[in-house]
């Protein structure tokens, strides 16, 4: 069973990734059950607006698109911005949206059988509006999102310090995450029967 995360920082590689840093807490524990994970940093690939697999010439999302129909498991991690999932979230799902008029061999749509969670970071409030916003496009797309396949850190309102440099908060952040890594798999186990 393969897992793949799309990191939607704003900061390139090899920047450190407060998201990024987060995410590694949920794919560690699905590695721990045996799962192929893959953490892809979305800034780092070419991907054009549109809304279908191929934008043409220069366009990066077809590799990732490739990738997407190999997981089982998704995961969409993105920072908090004026509470609001990044604007690097909202290219990814904008692009994911093609998804819904494709079909696999046997015509169901591509989404259906695989799973999809959410990973949100920032030192503001927002995280709830982020899950919901991420969660909900998922859902369309066609992805299952099994009851909290989430989780978060953030500060809480105004500026402070970010998740990389403050301890307050991240045993919940890890505990909820591991949890959200454990239903993600059972409800990608049980589909992949079913489908």
């Amino acid at each position: 069973m393969k897992a793949l995360a799309i990191n939607c920082t704003l900061k390139s590689d090899p920047e450190e990734s407060n998201t990024a840093a987060l995410t590694r807490v949920v794919l560690e524990e699905l590695e721990s059950h045996g799962v192929e994970t893959e953490l892809l940093r979305a800034v780092d690939h070419e991907i054009l607006p549109g809304v279908t697999s191929d934008e043409g010439e220069g366009d990066g999302w077809p590799q990732i698109h490739e990738r997407l129909l190999e997981a089982h498991i998704l995961i969409i991690a993105s920072p908090t911005w004026l509470g609001q999932p990044s604007s690097v979230a909202k290219r990814v799902l904008e692009r994911m949206d093609a998804m819904i008029s494709e079909s696999d061999d046997q015509g169901n749509p591509v989404a259906y059988g695989r799973v999809a969670g959410v990973v949100v970071t920032g030192n503001e409030d927002g995280a709830h509006h982020v899950i919901s916003e991420v969660a909900g496009g998922l859902i369309d797309i066609g992805y299952t999102v099994p009851g909290q396949a989430w989780t978060y850190w953030n500060r809480g309102p105004g500026p402070g310090d970010d998740y990389l440099t403050s301890t307050a908060g991240r045993d919940w952040s890890h505990e909820t995450g591991r949890t959200a890594a454990g239903n993600l798999l059972t409800v990608a186990r049980a589909l992949e029967t079913a489908w």
